[in-house]
């Protein structure tokens, strides 16, 4: 092997660690949802490259509304999915997107964006 060779090769195993760090690796932002006077369980969450938090805490059989606000345009973070729940919902770009349900079983459940690159958790105790 030449200098050359051996660069590209270290630089990728580089890079190939940076991609395994974050997506299992990375720390979680974890929120617990904040109840209102309607007894509505509230949790804003920003998408940018990700979601922040992406581990969102709530109580089973009290209802959930969920905010996303999609401060980018990036195609991927366009769309977000919460299949155990039979919700899909388009985000619009610099908006507030407002998803509401009533979580009926405990358990960890995933949402992810359309590509299923972005992912977060939904925790139900």
């Amino acid at each position: 092997m030449d200098t050359t060779q051996i660069i590209v090769t270290v630089v990728g195993v580089g890079l190939l660690g940076l991609v395994g760090w974050f997506f299992f690796l990375a720390p979680h932002r974890v929120a617990t949802a904040v109840s209102s006077s309607a007894g509505i369980q509230q949790v804003d969450i920003v998408v940018k490259g990700g979601y922040s938090p992406d581990v969102i805490e709530v109580e089973r059989g009290k209802p959930v509304q969920l905010n996303f606000y999609r401060d980018e345009e990036n195609s991927c973070s366009e769309e977000l999915l919460l299949p155990d729940f039979n919700i899909r919902r388009d985000l619009a770009p610099f908006k507030t997107t407002a998803i509401e349900f009533l979580p009926q079983q405990a358990g960890t459940f995933a949402f992810t964006c359309g590509m299923h690159m972005l992912r977060g958790s939904l925790v139900v105790k």
